[in-house]
């Protein structure tokens, strides 16, 4: 790709307003290759060299030697370095020395797991010929014992081992007992609740191997991230080796940041991200470089694959039919469809949710736009790193949202490039993820205080829980699944904490539209009278069924998109830690409860964005158990704001929006997994308190983070709000998109107010 030259062209746009804020070139980077020390099979050498691929890389060389050594292994390296051959040499070598051998590959998605058995295949020796073999919940019934009897390599997912192959565990006795090798690819997304999930997974696993003779070594492969060698001891319960220097190649990558243009400088509003993605996706449509847009969320996919696809058909229209959009939810044929499309070049772009962030093979692209900062560095490194890997030149494009973190780093952008990779967080001690995977691990056998060893030393509480509830038994030092409880595993969705998920369907042709829509968001966005977007087109939604778990939606012309609002309460159930910090301001971390319910919605006209009116909704109250940070406001600074008669309630909101924005810099997480309340004065409490919790039912360590960093928190939250241009505040510093009260009531000046307080600063 001539980068210089696209940039060229874009900035000579008469829409090009100087959006770009920091522009640098990341230098090319040669090769550093190495012979690994253990001896491959010389039939897998001679097929490297076949391929192009021998002598190895460095990091290739020096993870195979661990894991042909017998350590666990991590390799946690930058998207196209090659990763895959740490974890396909070895297995491939094994079972050339060794027919018997077994190994389990582990991918997030089903997608990933297709596209990378055709690797395998291509690396594989012909003669003899290992059986590799996908076992999904596509892979028709009739295959499924011959795979199990034959299968060398198994390739699957989470899911499929949770549900499918764990709970019958005696059908597949012979492949478990001669079980060598687990590779788990894709690390790094096993964090947060899914993440939590898939190590007791995984630790269910272990502990069936056992019960057959096996104890297989692991290999994990993981994009850059702050704590690789943590993140898999905590996946798995065993030690391990990191690998994390990469010798592979980079081709040189030029990395903007791009802030849309202000659309009313005194309110501080911008131009909206998604819009200024579309004309760039638009842009490199119409110049033929290969693209793909990343999103925060589903409905931004749509908003720009739908804006960019009418930009660039307005002068070619033959492009419109080379852009598309991707998401998660999408059915199995749309997304291969899809991929297909962008792997032989028939797509040009694509809008997609972080869904294609994984080192999924869909060909040489040239460019990667981000719409919106993604959470996280390592984030932002993956989806970037999606661009020139075939080793060319490159284009990555930060484009901000008028968001506190966004625009930190729009007038920061040393902080992104300097800053580590941050840690990947997971909780497999959660009590509402923990009790759920014991069920299970009962149904594959029954538990004994022995099991601690998988399961950490509080199993012994946590079976006499499970025992009071009635679902297990105790005998003779064995706990039994109750009789009554039947299959747990079908009940267990590793994806989330909550047990429902709803479908999507065409009201006029029964047409199946979407699955797996998790409750929290189907009442926020498939109820009644709401807009829904699938594919670019908008869907108007006549009913939400609850008891049927369906949204059922028609095609419509609305002239506007709606956005729920809900209200949200916490009560404390259990403080934790506390500490006093500054002067007499005490933070703390505890358990509490949320109560949030989706009450009402508000049709806002596109492009406007005027207010159309507001609907009353009638929607069951979530509640659920989680980890909270709270900090009371300086007793000092209440006492100035109150004697000045100014909005204590709209500072305190201001400066908990705020914070919450920014919390993403020091924890691996969304602002979406964050919720937050304030109050000038909270029942349980007694003070003006304002709280950040975990999103998640039992926390996932998010508020843990924030209240070890909050000083650093707080300063950063200052700076912040001080540094935006705005008067009275803005998306940019004080305003949520997800405030469930409209941003009302907010002050600025308040909040900065309450943080110097915070850090003992006085003007």
């Amino acid at each position: 790709m001539d980068v210089q030259r696209f940039l060229d062209r874009v900035c000579g746009q008469p829409w090009y307003d100087g959006q770009v804020v920091d522009d640098r070139t990341l230098p090319a980077r040669d090769a550093v290759e190495q012979t690994p020390e253990s001896p491959l099979h010389p039939m897998l050498v001679e097929r490297l060299r076949e391929l192009g691929r021998w002598p190895l890389y460095a990091h290739q060389a020096e993870a195979i030697d661990a894991a042909m050594d017998g350590e666990n292994v991590v390799v946690a390296t930058p998207a196209a370095s090659g990763k895959s051959l740490c974890f396909q040499a070895p297995v491939l070598h094994e079972w050339l020395e060794d027919r018997s051998s077994r190994a389990l590959f582990l991918y997030p998605t089903k997608a990933l797991a297709q596209d990378q058995l055709t690797a395998l295949r291509e690396l594989a020796p012909s003669r003899p010929s290992p059986v590799l073999a996908v076992y999904d919940g596509d892979t028709p019934p009739d295959e499924r014992a011959g795979i199990r009897r034959s299968a060398h390599v198994l390739l699957t997912n989470p899911d499929m081992l949770h549900a499918g192959i764990l709970p019958n565990h005696k059908v597949w006795a012979a492949f478990l007992q001669r079980l060598s090798t687990v590779v788990i690819d894709e690390a790094h997304t096993y964090r947060g609740v899914f993440g939590s999930h898939v190590s007791l997974l995984l630790r269910r696993l272990r502990r069936v191997c056992a019960r057959y003779g096996a104890e297989p070594r692991f290999i994990l492969c993981s994009a850059t991230i702050g704590n690789s060698a943590e993140l898999a001891e905590n996946l798995t319960g065993e030690p391990f080796t990191a690998v994390t220097n990469s010798g592979a190649p980079l081709g040189e990558k030029r990395f903007l940041f791009w802030n849309p243009p202000l659309r009313d400088a005194e309110l501080g509003v911008r131009e909206k991200a998604y819009g200024e993605s579309a004309r760039l996706l638009a842009e490199t449509a119409r110049a033929g470089v290969r693209t793909i847009t990343f999103v925060r969320t589903r409905r931004t996919a749509e908003l720009v694959y739908s804006a960019a696809r009418d930009m660039a058909a307005e002068k070619e229209p033959a492009l419109a039919g080379r852009l598309a959009s991707y998401r998660a939810h999408y059915m199995a044929e749309d997304r291969r469809r899809i991929e297909g499309g962008l792997r032989d070049g028939k797509l040009l772009g694509v809008a997609a949710t972080n869904a294609l962030e994984l080192g999924m093979d869909i060909g040489g692209l040239d460019a990667t736009v981000l719409t919106g900062y993604p959470g996280s560095v390592a984030s932002a490194w993956q989806q970037a790193g999606r661009g020139g890997r075939r080793g060319e030149a490159s284009l990555a494009v930060l484009v901000a949202r008028d968001d506190p973190l966004d625009q930190y780093l729009m007038r920061h952008p040393e902080f992104f490039h300097g800053r580590p990779m941050e840690h990947a967080l997971i909780a497999p001690e959660n009590p509402y993820v923990l009790a759920p995977h014991l069920l299970c691990a009962a149904h594959e056998f029954p538990l004994t205080l022995g099991d601690r060893a998988y399961f950490g030393e509080e199993l012994p509480s946590r079976l006499e829980e499970l025992a009071e509830s009635g679902h297990l038994r105790a005998s003779r030092g064995r706990w039994h699944l109750d009789p009554t409880v039947d299959y747990p595993a079908q009940d267990v969705h590793l994806r989330s904490t909550s047990d429902r998920s709803f479908t999507v369907v065409d009201g006029g042709t029964g047409a199946l539209l979407e699955s797996g829509v998790e409750a929290s968001a189907a009442y926020a966005s498939l109820h009644a009278g709401a807009v829904y977007l699938h594919q670019g087109e908008p869907y108007l939604v006549s009913d939400l069924n609850l008891a049927a778990e369906t949204a059922v939606v028609s095609p419509a012309k609305e002239p506007y998109y709606t956005q729920s609002r809900d209200v949200t309460d916490i009560r404390v159930l259990d403080t934790y830690r506390r500490r006093t910090v500054s002067v007499d301001v005490r933070v703390c971390l505890g358990e509490v409860e949320v109560t949030r319910q989706v009450v009402a919605y508000r049709k806002l006209a596109h492009y406007t964005e005027a207010n159309l009116g507001d609907e009353l909704l009638d929607l069951p109250a979530h509640r659920f158990r989680t980890m909270a940070l709270w900090f009371e406001a300086p007793p000092v600074t209440v006492e100035d704001i109150l004697e000045g008669k100014r909005d204590l309630a709209g500072g305190l909101h201001a400066a908990e929006h705020a914070a919450i924005g920014v919390l993403p810099l020091f924890a691996l997480c969304d602002r979406a997994d964050i919720g937050g309340v304030s109050t000038p004065m909270h029942s349980d409490t007694g003070q003006p308190t304002v709280f950040i919790y975990d999103g998640y039912p039992g926390g996932i360590g998010i508020a843990e983070r924030g209240y070890e960093a909050i000083e650093a928190l707080w300063r950063t939250t200052l700076q912040a709000v001080e540094e935006c241009p705005c008067g009275e505040g803005c998306p940019a510093c004080v305003q949520s998109p997800k405030c469930g009260n409209n941003n009302f009531p907010l002050d600025k000046a308040v909040a900065a107010e309450l943080l110097r307080g915070l850090l003992n600063l006085r003007r």
